[in-house]
């Protein structure tokens, strides 16, 4: 049951951080920014709305499209995350979505239709996304490339390559070293540091953001 719920975390949160990537790379796509990546911008929109089921099926909500994040008011009171039993890996990767959630609005961003925004609005809340979840991802994760030449060039993939660090186009044959021009970096995590939850009564994963009520 154990690995099972360490395989089941793994691959949540692999999911979660898939999803970031591949709306962003839509998002800057439509804004022109990697005129390189276009060939697979109809791959990556069928892609999406299936990573995007995915994460739904663990989280909840949603929220309005916002162009800035919202200032921490000192009079709002939050509450530490509710500890939870039963489901520790499963809390630990609602958790990094909280926080995802809380610095760049991850989850808000993801929940809305923004089919009736402008590409200006959409361009604004994508920069606060991207600077607040890449804030999170360098303070729990451990974010390398694959390989650190510069995409465009000529890299050799040599005998003993691990299986999953590498796609290739084209045709193939023979066996390794493999030489072609390498189209994406490709990233690997090298430490992953994910919110503890500490096991208490009730068996409920924690709340991915609170509802804010002002009071008057």
């Amino acid at each position: 049951m154990q690995k099972a719920g360490g395989s089941m975390r793994a691959f949540t949160l692999l999911t979660a951080i898939v999803l970031a990537v591949v709306t962003g790379l839509i998002l800057a796509l439509r804004l022109g920014y990697v005129p390189a990546a276009q060939p697979f911008e109809a791959l990556m929109l069928m892609a999406a709305p299936v990573l995007a089921l995915l994460v739904a099926a663990l989280v909840a909500g949603g929220g309005a499209l916002r162009g800035e994040a919202p200032p921490v008011r000192a009079d709002v009171a939050r509450p530490a995350p509710t500890p939870v039993a039963g489901h520790p890996a499963e809390a630990e990767v609602v958790s990094f979505l909280a926080l995802l959630q809380e610095k760049g609005r991850l989850v808000d961003f993801l929940m809305e239709d923004i089919t009736a925004f402008g590409d200006s609005q959409v361009s604004a809340a994508a920069r606060v996304v991207h600077q607040g979840c890449r804030a999170v991802l360098d303070e729990h994760l451990k974010v390398r490339p694959v390989r650190e030449e510069a995409e465009g060039t000529k890299v050799t993939v040599e005998p003993g390559y691990t299986a999953d660090a590498y796609r290739f186009a084209g045709k193939i044959s023979g066996e390794p070293p493999f030489t072609g021009r390498l189209v994406h970096r490709g990233w690997r995590v090298e430490q992953v540091r994910l919110p503890r939850i500490v096991a208490r009564k009730g068996d409920r994963l924690p709340t991915l953001a609170p509802a804010e009520v002002e009071l008057s």
